[in-house]
């Protein structure tokens, strides 16, 4: 409880950097799991609010452009990783993480209880999962996101997503490969500039 209010006050104060660190004597376990929870919260309402437009129809496969489709699989129900629609994907993602959010043994809710020594590759899968939704958002309806007036909101969100993965060690690869991206989009906008 402690470091959820450290996290709204800190938020409260638009300092997203300072929001990020991990508090002085407090666990990193524990302070990735309360951001966690926070992270899947804030990404299930945002694609919440685009539900009605994000369909089967509109988005028949999880991706970001052509170049990056998702595909699911959980490891239980489905091992291999199949081709289904965006708003199958975040039912089957929103699912899955509620599922590894209420499961004691890799959250524990006791104070003191210890962590699962694979917590880290749980929490990595989550955060990637999540950064596919943010890319799906922003690549197939960052128009309608502007039309609802939410483009602030979800750049604040995705910009505090960005800033935590880049202060977690294990974390950085998923923020560093969304920059990539972001930088690739601008060479590729730049040069087909230049051949007109």
């Amino acid at each position: 409880m402690q470091l959820k209010r450290h996290i709204d006050a800190t938020l409260g104060s638009g300092n997203l950097r300072e929001a990020v660190r991990l508090p002085i004597g407090e666990d990193l376990n524990e302070w990735l799991a309360v951001n966690t929870v926070d992270f899947f919260n804030q990404v299930n309402i945002l694609y919440g609010t685009l539900m009605e437009f994000c369909t089967p129809a509109t988005c028949p496969a999880m991706s970001a452009g052509p170049k990056y489709e998702y595909r699911w699989a959980d490891g239980v129900k489905i091992k291999r990783p199949i081709e289904v629609s965006a708003p199958k994907y975040v039912e089957y993602l929103m699912d899955w993480i509620e599922t590894q959010l209420d499961d004691e043994s890799i959250f524990p809710q006791k104070l003191g209880t210890p962590f699962p020594p694979n917590f880290p590759d749980v929490i990595k899968t989550i955060f990637k999962r999540l950064f596919r939704v943010y890319a799906h958002i922003y690549h197939s309806h960052f128009q309608m996101i502007v039309k609802l007036k939410e483009e602030a909101h979800l750049n604040t969100c995705f910009k505090h997503f960005t800033l935590f993965t880049l202060v977690i060690p294990y974390l950085q690869e998923i923020a560093l490969a969304s920059v990539f991206e972001a930088i690739e989009s601008l060479i590729r906008m730049k040069s087909s500039k230049v051949l007109q």
